[in-house]
């Protein structure tokens, strides 16, 4: 098998070095991420017992399968991966059937929301966000800790927040995979609220919305998750959405400077608190939705995740309570559009409607084998604007592809 993974390193080294890259900007970079992501998760896909024959396969499909190809066996790959984390945390979870209680029958359970008034204080349930129910199923009653640890017993591998071990004052804490996990492997996930451009200014701290909030992250498609309100996640299953999130200031000391003065009039913050997302029944007690505390590599070390868009199918009620996002607006279809540097939301009354309503979130794919160490990820940061201190470019070009 290791003879089979540097193949495919060796096909992510071609692919990397090719012209056609160095010439091209943010798109090309999406690109070739894809095509890592493809080579990483059909390799990971193809398990312990995989035949060169199969891995020459897959490295001849990604140099000749179009990007929109690649997207959806990427997508198939990691839902595959999700759909594996669910069933085992159902395994966890689910309550043992001869100590359910009888009064959970499925007629008051449909009757139930009609009680509440929780429906009528969030408004009429779009179909991106229906739930067969608004009522928190039973579940058992263990902790977090816990629960993460018996996801190890049947994952191998489950993650842990403790002290960063990178040498710098601001590192704080850091995310560390505990057991062992291949390459390809969906290692976390980034929770949180997601905001599509038509609701940036929604975002607490707009326009300076990274000043106080560390959790921010953005994906190709503009979708921006914040992860703050999530924290490191709770003790049991619940309805949220992210109304407990502290609300993050302009600036660390709490003035305003010129620039800052003009963008409030300009780009005054909405209130949050009127628009916001409908509550979703999630499962707080999510031991891989912790993305968030991933560090960035410190000089001479290299990341060992990277970044993956995943679009979770709606369709799959089932297992919506494992994907620890929540859209803001409650997933109304907008079209954008921009006038200099403002940007202007129409509401779609009609036209065409994606087959399958999703939420759009992310993950972290294991880039090699890991095993006992902590995750770092390569935060790509902007170099056309000022960085941290403590950031070490891994790639200057990929920086600047990234935000070109």
């Amino acid at each position: 098998m290791a003879f089979l993974f540097q193949k495919f390193q060796e096909a992510v080294k071609v692919l990397a070095k090719s012209p056609t890259f160095a010439k091209q900007g943010r798109h090309l970079q999406f690109e070739t991420d894809m095509n890592k992501l493809f080579l990483f998760t059909s390799y990971n896909r193809l398990g312990k017992h995989a035949e060169e024959a199969d891995a020459d396969e897959i490295i001849e499909m990604g140099s000749k399968a179009n990007l929109e190809e690649q997207q959806k066996q990427v997508q198939e790959n990691i839902h595959e991966q999700i759909s594996t984390f669910c069933k085992y945390m159902d395994d966890i979870l689910r309550p043992d059937p001869q100590m359910a209680k009888p009064h959970n029958s499925p007629s008051e359970a449909k009757t139930a929301p009609r009680r509440s008034g929780l429906g009528l204080a969030v408004g009429r349930t779009t179909p991106m966000d229906c739930n067969p129910s608004m009522v928190v199923p039973e579940t058992k009653m263990i902790k977090l800790c816990e629960v993460s640890k018996n996801l190890k017993d049947l994952l191998d591998y489950t993650l842990e927040i403790k002290p960063s071990q990178i040498q710098h004052k601001d590192a704080g804490q850091g995310l560390f995979l505990d057991g062992e996990a291949d390459v390809g492997t969906v290692i976390a996930v980034y929770p949180g609220i997601t905001y599509s451009p038509a609701y940036y200014r929604y975002i607490p701290g707009y326009p300076r919305v990274d000043l106080e909030n560390p959790y921010l992250i953005t994906r190709y498609d503009g979708t921006v998750i914040n992860a703050q309100p999530w924290g490191t996640g709770g003790e049991a299953r619940e309805m949220w959405n992210g109304s407990g999130a502290p609300q993050t200031g302009l600036n660390a000391e709490g003035g305003l400077d010129g620039s800052d003065r003009m963008w409030k009039l300009l780009s005054k913050p909405l209130d949050g608190s009127k628009t916001g997302g409908k509550g979703v029944v999630l499962e707080r007690r999510h031991p891989l939705a912790l993305a968030h505390f991933a560090n960035h590599p410190p000089k001479d070390s290299l990341p060992n995740v990277m970044v993956c868009p995943y679009d979770f199918p709606l369709t799959e009620q089932n297992t919506r309570t494992y994907i620890p996002n929540v859209p803001f607006g409650g997933g109304q279809e907008v079209s954008m559009k921009k006038f200099g540097t403002f940007w202007f939301k129409s509401w779609k009354s009609s036209g065409p409607v994606a087959d399958v309503p999703v939420i759009k979130s992310l993950v972290l794919v294991a880039t090699r084998a890991i095993s006992n160490e902590e995750i770092l990820l390569n935060y790509r940061l902007s170099n056309s604007k000022r960085r941290p201190s403590w950031y070490t470019p891994v790639d200057e070009d990929e920086d600047r592809r990234r935000w070109s």
